[in-house]
């Protein structure tokens, strides 16, 4: 496993800020367990939501890895989340959270008022951090068939809980901010009939 922590804390994209935004693709968006100044619905382009990082420190274990969520890149996509306005000292326990093949990346984001599918006046943007686990880090899994990664997450539990949970509970959260996800929604899907 390799522990991004120090190389994450090199990565200051937002030096001299006295706040940031962070944006929440999969766990972040229901767990928000760190102080922040504002949360707001947002989304980014280009990315889409792939459940093909491993977790061996999270929701799975070194000898059996859970699943949980990273981001590809995919040309006009939009991944719904939540972006949250944070100080930088925040970034210290979310580079730990994130370690397990997570780096910091600057993105813009573009926030949604109201319902996601609401296109009124020009949206409010702003540039933010996301983790992204890219497919060159030693926890990268990649794509599987979806019964197959279903069933890795049936099984598999870690120090933070069972792996279903997160799939789960990531899928209610996205009903709520009203967003559509063909991925998560195929998984929760072949999880519940397991």
């Amino acid at each position: 496993m390799l522990d991004t922590t120090a190389l994450n804390q090199q990565r200051n994209f937002f030096d001299g800020h006295s706040s940031l935004w962070l944006f929440g693709y999969g766990s972040l968006i229901w767990k928000a367990d760190f102080d922040y100044l504002e949360r707001r619905s947002a989304y980014i382009h280009g990315w889409e939501r792939r459940f093909w990082q491993g977790s061996h420190d999270h929701r799975g274990t070194p000898e059996a890895p859970g699943r949980v969520a990273t981001l590809i890149r995919a040309q006009g996509a939009v991944c719904h989340g939540m972006a949250y306005r944070i100080t930088p000292d925040v970034l210290a326990p979310l580079d730990t959270r994130e370690k397990n093949g997570y780096l910091r990346e600057k993105v813009p984001l573009t926030f949604v008022d109201g319902n996601v599918g609401d296109n009124g006046d020009a949206a409010e943007q702003s540039e933010g951090l996301i983790y992204l686990a890219s497919d060159d880090n030693p926890a990268f899994l990649g794509e599987a068939p979806l019964a197959d990664i279903a069933q890795q997450i049936a099984y598999a539990h870690g120090p933070s809980g069972a792996n279903a949970e997160y799939l789960l509970n990531l899928a209610t959260a996205l009903r709520e901010l009203g967003a559509e996800d063909a991925h998560i929604f195929a998984l929760e899907h072949q999880l519940k009939l397991l």
